[in-house]
């Protein structure tokens, strides 16, 4: 068993931890937080140990680590871990900052053992899709729409650090936009206002968006964010070909349907991202558990986290200036 790090005992890194703590191939050695009584609770339902980042950096026999730290912290410690010659899983995004998230090509690029969280490639429904795709099942893509709406806003204390809609939520979309697409996108137009809650935009940022994505071939994609849905946790990819649709659409609390003289009724979408995406973080964590091993390489590394951060600051200069900007 190789033995893996967590930083961060929040919502995000609980997750982690508790993925990794049960994966057969992987052993939690540490939990590492500033938040000590935090550390000290997950360490403990887990069986692992709080630890200090030093140490877990110093350790020759953590040869993982699994970065869920606050988002200012995860370039700085990605960038350690990797000098230090462990393979690293880091939540998304890499910075907040672009031309920061450049900077660090030489020491992140390459072949170097680095795993971004987009975790929404690791969702089966969303690789059935993409793997139908290349198998021609509707042609060649011309269109795909991507739909996430939240269920409900965050706090707007979450808002103020997050970075902004594009950089804290819609950045999963700009890398399935490209997952699925299978090209780089070259263009990008978006329009953006604060319809759900006025603290957000009193916050400096905006909670409802439509984004237009054109590549070089000229396919395009609509993106629609919104921090509200008022339904549940709104998920869905719809891509069209020349030969039809092929759509990845919600999943359901349950499969039982009601069906009377008014019609069918079914159950309620999931209402929470760590719900809906609970298979494929533990999917992404496999994954990391390979990579660990040298079995595998990143599927999702250091250009692709740059790639996403460069058009989510281009979706919000296009807010910012109305115009469609070339990337």
């Amino acid at each position: 068993m190789f033995e893996v790090a967590v930083i961060g005992a929040g919502r995000i890194g609980r997750i982690h931890a508790r993925n990794v703590a049960a994966h057969p191939a992987l052993h939690l050695k540490a939990i590492v937080d500033p938040v000590g009584d935090s550390a000290v609770e997950l360490a403990k339902a887990l069986g692992s140990e709080v630890s200090t980042f030093e140490a877990v950096l110093a350790d020759p026999n953590v040869r993982g680590v699994v970065i869920a730290s606050p988002t200012d912290q995860h370039l700085t410690q990605t960038l350690q871990c990797i000098a230090a010659g462990k393979a690293v899983l880091c939540e998304k995004p890499l910075d907040q900052d672009l031309e920061t998230a450049r900077g660090a090509a030489a020491q992140l690029g390459g072949d170097k053992p680095l795993l971004l969280g987009f975790n929404r490639r690791f969702d089966r429904h969303f690789a059935a899709l993409k793997q139908q795709l290349e198998a021609g099942r509707i042609g060649a893509l011309e269109s795909l729409l991507i739909v996430s709406h939240d269920p409900a806003p965050p706090p707007v204390s979450y808002v103020k650090v997050s970075g902004g809609l594009f950089k804290d939520m819609a950045i999963h979309d700009f890398d399935m936009a490209r997952f699925i697409l299978g090209e780089e996108i070259v263009e990008v137009y978006a329009a953006a206002a604060c319809l759900v809650d006025p603290a957000i935009g009193e916050a400096g940022d905006v909670d409802t968006a439509k984004t237009t994505l054109k590549t070089a071939s000229g396919r395009l994609c609509v993106i629609s964010n919104s921090r509200r849905s008022g339904y549940g946790y709104d998920q869905r990819l719809e891509a069209y070909g020349q030969k039809g649709l092929l759509k990845a659409d919600n999943v359901l609390e349950s499969t039982v349907a009601h069906w009377g003289a008014e019609g069918p009724v079914l159950d309620a979408f999931q209402n929470f991202f760590l719900d809906r995406y609970a298979e494929a973080y533990r999917s992404e964590i496999t994954h990391f558990a390979d990579i660990v091993a040298g079995k595998a390489k990143p599927m999702v590394g250091y250009d692709d986290a740059v790639r996403a951060l460069e058009l989510a600051e281009a979706a919000a200069y296009s807010v910012a200036t109305g115009q469609v900007v070339r990337v």
